[in-house]
């Protein structure tokens, strides 16, 4: 077995003890310093075994003779040097590297295949013969330093570009949102969203010190039920209501309360909303007498979002807190989630939680320019 021998010049252990003793340095340069000091044979030192450094520095005894094999093979300054992790990455990874990389990444997988991985990115950069081998991990670091995540897919709803009725549409809502808070002319949002029932098959184990809480994977469907949200922005003020369907008499009920029971006083009620086929009056006459769905339909002014523009209702701002705070769990009966999702309500009405809105028609205009349609001259 080969011995590696340490010997410091006087002016090397003043370096190392520099390192050691002051300054800001990374762990692995204060690490071989202190190695390099107590393997020292030369006349200034007192030299430790390799068993009491592991032991200090808490550092297996091939890591310490690794070090000392670089400073035989390699000298003093490699050792101070941090190595990187692959030798031949500043040749790989130049700009006609990376510029080819970045292309492949934004291009279509292979057949096969839902998205690009690190590893099918390295293939396809040898398969061009763009490089003659590069490890993933190489193309990990190029994709960090660009920004760039082709093994991630975002769902969103893209609005279509140039079209005057979604602007036209979008211009409205935002009007409405810029209105003073008015409480015999409140502005109030709804939105709606189907929930599952979820059971567990197993029992889980609760979390205990040093140890999460745990589920089992497989879970037992129990059938759904519909989530309706009402809020009123500006005066943090919100209704959430469990329903077994989504059918035009359940939002003709849900409207009545809204009149009856949470704005008895109003004059107007402004509300915004997505333009679903149920969300129509004919709703509140199919559900009531003529006389009371004229009464409740005179109520309202109805104001839709556009089509692909549901971010502009706040009451899906409010149905995606309600599911991260309350309902990102497994509940498997609708008498349960109605009890939760009235507790969760009180608890965020008592915390006077409002939207501020800062969206505008200007920034619009600006932001979204794409989507307003061309002046011909």
């Amino acid at each position: 077995m080969v011995k590696y021998k340490v010997t410091l010049t006087k002016k090397e252990r003043e370096e190392l003890e520099s390192i050691v003793n002051k300054g800001r340095h990374t762990s692995q340069k204060f690490r071989n310093a202190y190695v390099l000091l107590n393997c020292d044979e030369g006349e200034y030192s007192e030299k430790a075994t390799n068993s009491e450094i592991s032991k200090i520095l808490k550092v297996g005894m091939r890591t310490i003779d690794r070090i000392k094999k670089r400073f035989v093979e390699e000298g003093f300054d490699a050792v101070l040097e941090r190595k990187p992790t692959s030798r031949e990455y500043e040749k790989k990874a130049d700009g006609d590297f990376e510029a080819h990389l970045v292309a492949l990444s934004c291009s279509g997988p292979p057949e096969g295949f839902s998205r690009w991985s690190l590893r099918l990115l390295a293939d396809k950069m040898v398969e061009l013969e763009i490089v003659d081998s590069i490890s993933h991990e190489t193309v990990r670091t190029v994709l960090k330093k660009n920004d760039l995540k082709p093994w991630k897919v975002k769902g969103w709803v893209i609005p279509p570009g140039s079209d005057g009725e979604f602007v036209a549409n979008m211009e409205k809502v935002l009007d409405v949102y810029k209105r003073p808070y008015n409480e015999l002319n409140p502005v109030v949002c709804m939105d709606e969203s189907p929930k599952q029932l979820i059971g567990e098959t197993r029992t889980g184990t609760p979390m205990g010190q040093g140890k999460e809480k745990r589920i089992d994977y497989e879970y037992a469907r129990k059938g759904t039920c519909n989530i309706f949200m009402v809020n009123e922005p500006l005066n943090g003020k919100r209704r959430v209501k469990i329903t077994e369907r989504k059918t035009k008499v359940d939002w003709a009920i849900l409207l009545k309360e809204i009149v009856d029971d949470d704005y008895p006083n109003a004059e107007k009620i402004t509300l915004v909303m997505d333009n679903f086929k149920t969300h129509s009056p004919g709703a509140l006459y199919e559900t009531f007498e003529p006389k009371e769905a004229k009464r409740i339909w005179d109520k309202f002014e109805f104001v839709f979002t556009p089509k692909h523009g549901s971010w502009l209702n706040m009451a899906e701002i409010e149905l995606n807190v309600l599911g991260s705070q309350c309902l990102n769990r497994r509940i498997d009966n609708m008498e349960e989630i109605i009890a939760e999702t009235k507790a969760w309500e009180n608890h965020r009405n008592n915390k006077d939680a409002k939207i501020n809105w800062q969206f505008t028609t200007k920034d619009s205009r600006i932001k979204l320019k794409r989507l307003y349609p061309s002046i011909l001259t």
